[in-house]
């Protein structure tokens, strides 16, 4: 027998059992406490999951494609072998960060031990760090092939194993670099433990050394800094290049209607798209990760909104790569003629 009490107020609901042992006839009583979703859990859980589900799916979709291409012998630009890693890095993110938020916003509290914690929270800074570098890589790489002056000796530097080799340093700087975070990350503890902090309810963060902390705290913004500068200049000296490329077209067919853009044009848009719907996401997020590491306890709004805004990137690039890169027509358009003259015979 059993019955449900809800005081008022309160959202945990105790479950009392009754049952009756089989070696004695007493009724022992059970207590177990569960704590119901709110209505703002479940949506944010709808929402997680959503932009999860969609960004896993765009970014494994190209992750194939990329690496299809590479594997059947056809030519690799440059260009791809950086759009591989930059998905790979995305899904990564995405499994890291934006999976395990979905589960606990459902509802699921402690799934992952102390051993996970450390390789979720791992994951996710390796794979954020590399994000950012490898965008980095690929704005610099379409502004040497635009900029005039550095074209040419950049043309010997951007060859596909060169690229490859700098995808490989990004990957192994911030292996290293974030080989600190796992010291600090345990499982789920106990609410009353006052020397751990809960931060985003399945984890917890170990009390460190201050100067420790403060001195990681100064690499990361460093480094931070560093990528997003190149970023910056970068995505202006392209923004330059269609500029006058345009006032040159305008004046050479000053007399017909407007002409079309280069393919070389269209590359360089959708990359400064990219480029500063990354700068935006990543600021946003670095100043909210920012101040939940500042408060003793964040609100769960809050976490929800940083998670959120670090998961955005990895959702909407790949959107915009299939929409926009010729590889993905092609082999979207091959693999549906294939289906179609399967389903004929």
């Amino acid at each position: 027998m059993w019955f449900m009490e809800n005081p008022t107020g309160n959202m945990k609901t105790v479950i009392h059992i009754f049952w009756i042992s089989s070696r004695s006839s007493a009724p022992v009583k059970t207590n177990f406490h569960l704590k119901l979703m709110g209505s703002s859990n479940l949506e944010m859980g709808i929402i997680f999951l959503i932009q999860a589900a969609v960004g896993i799916l765009g970014n494994s979709l190209l992750f194939g494609v990329y690496t299809f291409t590479l594997l059947t012998g056809h030519k690799l630009k440059p260009k791809d072998l950086i759009l591989n890693q930059l998905v790979l890095a995305n899904n990564l993110v995405l499994f890291s960060k934006g999976i395990p938020q979905t589960m606990a916003a459902f509802g699921w509290k402690s799934f992952l031990d102390d051993p996970g914690c450390k390789v979720v929270f791992y994951a996710h800074r390796v794979s954020r760090g590399v994000a950012l570098s490898i965008t980095c890589l690929l704005s610099g790489y379409q502004a040497s092939k635009l900029h005039p002056k550095i074209s040419g000796v950049m043309g010997l530097r951007t060859s596909p194993k060169c690229i490859g080799f700098c995808c490989f340093l990004c990957w192994i700087l911030h292996l290293l670099l974030n080989i600190y975070t796992p010291m600090k990350m345990t499982g789920p503890v106990n609410s009353k433990n006052l020397t751990l902090k809960n931060i985003f309810v399945y984890c917890s963060k170990l009390p460190q050394d201050k100067l420790r902390d403060s001195l990681n705290a100064v690499i990361y913004f460093y480094f931070d800094f560093v990528f997003l500068s190149i970023m910056v200049w970068a995505s202006g000296s392209m923004v330059l290049v269609l500029l006058r490329h345009k006032q040159r077209v305008q004046h050479i067919h000053s007399r017909s209607l407007s002409p079309r853009p280069s393919h070389e044009a269209r590359a360089t848009q959708t990359i400064l798209m990219l480029v500063s719907s990354f700068v935006c996401c990543y600021c946003l997020s670095s100043i909210l990760s920012l101040c939940i590491a500042f408060i003793r306890s964040p609100n769960e709004w809050l976490v929800n909104i940083s998670v959120f805004a670090a998961s955005c990137f990895p959702t909407f690039s790949p959107l915009v790569f299939i929409s926009s890169d010729v590889h993905v027509s092609r082999f979207c358009s091959a693999c549906w003629t294939r289906k179609t003259i399967s389903l004929i015979w």
